[in-house]
């Protein structure tokens, strides 16, 4: 068999849990080596409610993963969400003890442990504190402190709040599935990383991730998260008030989402009708597509409303704070017809469907480039960051550019801690928390 060097990306979501098994190939592109897939049965709105069942359903997607990649799986990066994530914005100081000394990293890590020990409510503990902007003696808008001379250092601060029990859940779910957790992120951050550019970051986004349980949306301005949250609701939602409405069965309501399902009802006409086979030789019962629209459109209305409420919270009004590339759809709701102009309808803004192709492989089979599989792939891809491509003529890796030039700058300064991603810093200290389980 290639020697190959790859990674997995493991997305624990409320209706699949899917294993991507990739490599770099020598364009610096994500080659899909294999796709497990398995129905996540034991895991409610992003957050793990039976162990077992869980358990069960990862395993399947890795063997699959196994069988179709023929890679032996041992470690994986894996994604976390869920209602139980929330995010809130806090300022905070230090003052040095010698302002005539230059900013240093120190001084910036003593300001963000200050702030991991705000106290938070029970069960729940800060599993990140992201430094937005920086003050130095009352000047603002600094983006690098380190270097200036000042007494008093302050910065606006993302915080990131979790409940522990659910992320050492999933930490126990990966340990008995029989893998090794090399990395822990949050999933609205890596589906960013799969379908925003640096552009849309430093621009303005707002990033709304519709899957099954949860819709998560994570805002960028300049280049830096700015607001993350979690709507505890998702497809499964509109498939289920389309089960109750029609009163059909769950497995029928999810093909009449997926194949006539429309989130706009005036593109149908009255007389168009669809008829759904009868239980155990009852008759077929015909359902008006005007009438599913409705409720599907009742549904998504709620959804885009709270999560415009968000943006809204966020200061999108502010001119300073707007964002300029407006919103970008991905995960698997957002594939849903007419979705698009029902959200630029609501909010207003310029709105496109995010797909995860720009960074895969030309010859990636197009399943894996929707938006469905957004977050896995974002996954994956951060699980890459630390591998060389693999060189196909030889079975000795190559070394990027990227990586020549940081081996070429570590000899003159060492700027690895300041430069970690945003990926790598939520990863560290989540898997803390694993570890002291």
């Amino acid at each position: 068999m290639e020697k190959t060097n790859f990674s997995v990306g493991l997305d624990i979501g409320t209706t699949k849990i899917v294993a991507l098994v990739g490599q770099k190939n020598e364009y610096n592109k994500v080659e899909i080596l294999g796709v497990g897939k398995s129905k996540s049965l034991g895991v409610h709105r992003g957050v793990v409610n039976n162990i077992t069942q869980t358990i069960q359903s990862i395993q399947q997607a890795v063997e699959d993963a196994n069988t179709n990649s023929g890679q032996q799986i041992d470690d994986v990066v894996v994604g976390i969400a869920g209602q139980h994530i929330r995010s809130i914005q806090h300022s905070d100081y230090i003052t040095r003890e010698n302002p005539e000394s230059v900013i240093d990293e120190d001084d910036i890590q003593r300001l963000i442990q200050q702030v991991y020990k705000l106290v938070m409510l029970p069960g729940e503990e800060i599993i990140h504190v992201l430094p937005q902007e920086y003050k130095v003696d009352g000047q603002g808008e600094i983006k690098e402190p380190i270097g200036m001379h000042g007494g008093r250092l302050e910065a606006n601060f993302h915080v990131v709040v979790g409940q522990v029990s659910s992320i050492k859940n999933i930490g126990r779910c990966i340990k008995s599935a029989g893998l090794n957790m090399a990395n822990i992120t949050l999933e609205p951050l890596a589906s960013s990383e799969a379908v925003l550019s640096f552009e849309e970051k430093e621009a303005g986004v707002a990033l709304i991730d519709i899957g099954g349980g949860t819709t998560d949306l994570a805002i960028f301005k300049d280049g830096i998260i700015r607001h993350t949250a979690v709507i505890p609701f998702g497809g499964n939602v509109i498939t289920e008030d389309i089960k109750e409405g029609c009163s059909i069965i769950e497995k029928q309501a999810e093909l009449l989402k997926i194949k006539f399902g429309s989130a706009w009802p005036g593109e149908n006409r009255d007389t168009e009708i669809v008829s759904i086979p009868g239980l155990r030789g009852r008759d077929p019962k015909e359902i008006s597509l005007k009438t599913l629209s409705k409720i599907i459109n009742a549904r998504v209305v709620e959804i885009i409303e709270q999560v415009f409420l968000e943006i809204k919270n966020y200061g999108h009004n502010d001119q300073k704070k707007k964002l300029i590339a407006g919103i970008v759809l991905t995960g698997g709701g957002s594939q849903l017809n007419h979705l698009k102009q029902l959200v630029e309808y609501i909010t207003g803004m310029d709105t496109r469907v995010g797909y995860p192709s720009e960074h895969l492989a030309g010859n990636t089979q197009e399943a894996v480039s929707s938006p469905l599989f957004a977050t896995s792939v974002g996954l994956l891809m951060n699980a890459l960051e630390k591998v060389p491509v693999v060189n196909k003529t030889e079975d000795a890796p190559v070394e990027t550019s990227s990586t020549q030039i940081e081996k070429d700058n570590k000899a003159t300064v060492d700027i690895s801690k300041q430069r970690k991603s945003i990926l790598d810093r939520f990863g560290e200290k989540l898997k803390e928390f694993l570890d002291n389980a």
